[in-house]
Order: C-alpha cells, then structure tokens, then sequence
C-alpha cells in the first residue's frame, strides 16, 4: 500500500485587496507560518484587449499537517471570497518531507 504524505503546501492566488482579511483569518485557525508573494497574471477573467492584461495577485504558501490542509483551504476561500470573476484559486500540494534550516533538523507534522 502507498504511504500517504504527512504533509501540504497550500498555495492561494488571491485578490490583493482581502489578504489582510486571508492573513487574520488563517491566525483565528492557528496557522504560525505564512510566506507572502506579489505575482502578475491572467486567468478567465484576462482582458485580452487591453496592453497589459495581467493583474496584480498575492500569492500565500502555507506548509501544514495534512491532517489541517482541508481546514486552511476553507479558511482562505472563505475570507477571499467575493463571488466576482477574480477571486483567486487554491491548490494543495503532497509535500515528501519538510526540513528547518536552523536546526538542521526534518519537522515533524504535529510540529506545524
């Protein structure tokens, strides 16, 4: 039988104007660890006849339990939710191993 992994990276691309909104309501979850990014893109919403058709989004990646992974992804697309073309997507990742530079140690899932 195949191991499943005991980790996940959630990776939320978000409207730029609800990530305070993502960040408090990831905390009321207990997520400790976020790593925010400024992305450019276009997806179904792409105005192909303007000069510039990408869009300004936040890009959050979050490494969690996978036993948490469900309840993140909730917890995102509830408070980056606005029912417009735009909102975003969220994808979870299998993650084989995770590792803390500091202490050059591998974490563990109840660890995250």
């Amino acid at each position: 039988m195949e191991k499943t992994t005991d980790f996940c990276k959630v990776t939320a691309v978000i409207r730029t104007g609800v990530l305070e909104r993502v960040e408090q309501r990831l905390q009321d979850v207990g997520v400790h660890g976020i790593c925010v990014t400024s992305v450019k893109g276009h997806g179904e919403y792409a105005d192909f006849y303007s000069r510039d058709c990408m869009t300004t989004h936040a890009r959050v990646e979050i490494f969690t339990s996978a036993e948490r992974a469900d309840d993140v992804v909730q917890a995102i697309m509830e408070a980056a939710y606005t029912g417009v073309k735009g909102d975003g997507i969220v994808a979870v990742l299998p993650v084989s191993k995770l590792y803390r530079i500091r202490q050059r140690a591998e974490v563990r899932p109840d660890e995250v």
